[in-house]
Parts: C-alpha cells; sequence; structure tokens
C-alpha cells in the first residue's frame, strides 16, 4: 500500500509537568479530508503545530509524504512546507497591505513570484471564493468576518498545496455563513484533490468537511473512523461531545478537578 500523506506515529509532547499529547497515532491517505473534533485544550492545535514543525515533539515520528519531518534540516523543511497551504482561525490577514496582497503573499515571499502575476492569481481565487475582483483592493479592515474568512481560504489555495490545514474554519461565523464557507471549502479541496487536516469543535463543518473523523481527549485520539459512523460510536465520550450534552464523563470529569 502507498504511503498515507500525513502520518503521526506515537507523539507526544509536554510544557513541563502539563502532558498534552500522549501518544498520537494517526494518518490521512492521499486525497482525503480527516477531521479532528474535540474540546478546548484537548491538543487539537499543538497536534497541528507538531506537524508544521511549530513545535518540536519530545518524542514519535510525523511523516509527510514518506519523510520524517522531525529529522529533516531547516532545507527540507522548507520543502515541505511548500506543500502546504492553511486557512488560520482568526484570519490572520495583514492589515497593512491589500487583500489581493494578502492571498498572494506565500506567491511572492516564498516562491518568488513578481506581483504582477501574482496579482492576477490573487484576484482569481477571490472570484474562485465568491469575491468580486474590486475586493481584492480593500484593506482586510474593510471586510466583514464572513469576507475575511473567504480571504483567507483564497489564500490557502493560492499555491494549490497539496495538503491544506483549516483551524477552526467557522469560529466567530453565523449559521448561515459557516454552511457557505464549509461549502466553499468542499469544492475547493475537491477541485484541487488536496489532502486536508482540520480541527474543529464545530460538528456541524466537521460533518459537511470530513471523510472520516478523529475525537481528541485528553492527549490521545480515542475515537477514529469513516463520518458517517460517529454517531454509533459506541463511545461514550464521543456521544456526549457529537451531541453537546451537559451530562456525561466529560462533564463528570471536569467537575473533580
Amino acid at each position: 500500500m502507498a504511503n498515507p500523506m500525513i502520518s503521526l506515529q506515537n507523539v507526544c509532547k509536554s510544557f513541563g509537568p502539563k502532558h498534552i499529547l500522549k501518544g498520537i497515532n494517526l494518518s490521512v491517505d492521499k486525497g482525503q479530508s480527516l477531521v479532528i473534533i474535540g474540546g478546548s485544550g484537548t491538543g487539537k492545535s499543538v497536534t497541528l503545530k507538531c506537524i508544521l514543525g511549530l513545535l518540536t515533539p519530545d518524542s514519535g515520528s510525523i511523516f509527510v509524504n514518506g519523510q520524517d519531518v522531525t529529522k529533516i534540516s531547516a532545507n527540507g523543511r522548507k520543502k515541505i512546507l511548500s506543500k502546504f497551504g492553511m486557512l488560520f482561525q482568526g484570519g490572520a490577514l495583514f492589515d497593512s497591505i491589500p487583500v489581493w496582497e494578502n492571498v498572494a503573499f506565500g506567491l511572492i515571499q516564498g516562491k518568488g513570484l513578481n506581483k504582477k502575476d501574482a496579482q492576477e492569481i490573487a484576484l482569481e481565487k477571490l472570484r474562485r471564493v465568491g469575491l468580486a475582483r474590486d475586493v481584492g483592493f480593500l484593506s482586510p479592515s474593510e471586510l466583514s468576518g464572513g469576507m475575511q474568512k473567504r480571504v483567507g481560504l483564497a489564500r490557502a489555495i493560492a499555491s494549490e498545496p497539496e495538503i491544506i490545514f483549516f483551524d477552526e474554519p467557522t469560529t466567530g461565523l453565523d449559521p448561515i455563513m459557516a454552511d457557505v464557507i464549509n461549502d466553499l471549502i468542499v469544492e475547493c479541496v475537491k477541485d484541487l484533490g488536496a489532502t486536508t487536516l482540520t480541527i474543529t469543535h464545530d460538528m456541524a463543518s466537521a460533518r459537511k468537511i470530513a471523510d472520516r473523523m478523529a475525537m481528541l481527549y485528553q492527549g490521545k485520539i480515542i475515537w477514529e473512523g469513516a463520518k458517517t459512523d460517529i454517531d454509533h460510536s459506541g463511545n461514550d465520550h464521543v456521544d456526549q461531545f457529537i451531541h453537546g450534552r451537559a451530562e456525561g464523563p466529560i462533564q463528570m470529569e471536569i467537575l473533580k478537578t
């Protein structure tokens, strides 16, 4: 069988006495969309940061397209990262430059593309996410939250990456705009044939975006499977989380602390 596009093998990460990841084993096949669900503080963002190399795991291995990214040189890591696109939770747009330049930032700074060509690509990607050409010449501060998310998505797909990460893609959006963003993500990912990894606590988003889901709880993957199977996972923690119930094993453990 071919290697998965992303593979985490027994990945552990602690900050002092606080153990965040306690032996994560997870893989994402090429072209697959995996969504990691879980509450705040369960280690979702730390997992992403370890894959991206923003954090170094204490132990374990992380493979991207067959390469262990925990053991490669800085130049090797840069080459691997060129395969990635990212939609950040807070948008992470630069107010000091226009929208089109935000979209084209990776093309100009990372790939050395000239501004004229980069601008045309950026404007086309903005069109792809439903934004008019003139939006490209506005400041990010002039945009609504939903428009900023669209710009973030346009930037994530601008270089036509092989792998895209989505960090809480619908945070701060009303339910209708969240659904619009989810639809755009599905369409854009399908067009690119990209492998995607999403972290979210929004089950509506997870159900729309995912091929497979995994639940992270207290630093461990407690369930993984096809999204169609999650409603009968047989796991009380998963069942409580996906239905948003106050009562259950997660709440009981909170009360004990």
